[in-house]
């Protein structure tokens, strides 16, 4: 039977009540929120936290909204306790980055979906993790709060190594933010060995159009070992080109030669690599259609 070691219990009412639990017991305090990857991990004795700090009274964190920065500018901004659930039901979020409804229709199911959270998925860092990869794809970025007040942090930064960021024994991700631009598009995919599973092999692209060419694109590349999960090398390929088939295929290409696959039971590295290019072909292909309006975009769950 799988039990988890001891461990002592705190359920915090607000963020400030939280960072000072946090504060209290570092550095062996986790926070708990939907609790999907940590309960099995502490159940296998891989974490083993001498304090759990539940955050799900925390009513304040979860929100999905629209806000102006100034006449000009806007963001989407996430609460770290918005469920997998609520982002894809969010006819904002996917509105303005269809890549978050394709990737929540692919993870896991729809009770993992009910009570995980987006804030958990991204502090698990686990190496095979869809969201990291479309933040990545969307260079987002993160609001981390701690007892010295809150700092910003890009996606591309926040992920230090497998399973670990940059948050610190005493901080907290309270917020993700992402920026919307104009002519924009994304999209994402991934091969799994059954629907919800893991993934073989994902990417996530963004683009964003200007005088017919790419200004901007962002590729966020999933369990086959991308730094930072991102191929910036084919991003920096892309910039300033025509969309074409071929220069899709050349970033494809690129993309799965600066990769880091490893051979275990879902495949070779060669199958990988090629998944890679496939994908990062096809999310490109859908990103820019979607930019042009001639590719319809995933509405909210019903």
């Amino acid at each position: 039977m799988q039990v988890p070691a001891d461990v002592e219990y705190e359920r915090a009412t607000s963020v400030a009540h939280a960072l000072v639990l946090l504060t209290r017991y570092a550095p062996g305090a986790r926070i708990l929120a939907g609790g999907h990857s940590l309960i099995p991990m502490m159940k296998l004795r891989l974490a083993q936290p001498e304090v759990l700090i539940d955050i799900n009274a925390v009513a304040a964190l979860r929100y999905i909204e629209l806000h102006s920065i100034d006449r000009a500018a806007a963001e989407l901004r996430i609460g770290a306790l918005a469920t997998h659930a609520d982002l894809l039901a969010s006819a904002a979020a996917g509105g303005h980055f269809p890549i978050l409804h394709d990737a929540e229709r692919v993870i896991a199911d729809p009770v993992v979906r009910n009570w995980g959270t987006i804030g958990g998925s991204l502090c698990q860092a686990d190496p095979s993790e869809d969201l990291s990869a479309a933040f990545a794809a969307l260079k987002g970025s993160m609001i981390v709060h701690g007892p010295d007040g809150s700092r910003e942090v890009s996606a591309r930064a926040f992920h230090t190594g497998p399973y670990e960021t940059v948050v610190g024994p005493a901080e907290m991700l309270t917020e993700i933010r992402l920026p919307i631009r104009p002519d924009s598009g994304s999209a994402y995919l991934k091969v799994c060995r059954r629907a919800g599973d893991w993934p073989i092999g994902a990417a996530g692209a963004a683009v964003w159009l200007a005088g017919g060419v790419i200004e901007d694109v962002g590729i966020g590349l999933t369990a086959v070992g991308a730094a930072h999960f991102a191929a910036a090398e084919a991003e920096e390929f892309l910039r300033g080109r025509a969309p074409s088939e071929e220069a899709f295929s050349q970033a494809g290409e690129i993309a799965a030669e600066h990769c880091r696959p490893a051979a275990d039971q879902r495949g070779p590295v060669q199958y990988k690599r090629h998944l890679v290019h496939e994908l990062t072909v096809r999310t490109l292909r859908t990103a820019v259609r979607r930019a042009r309006g001639l590719d319809p975009s995933p509405g909210p769950a019903s």
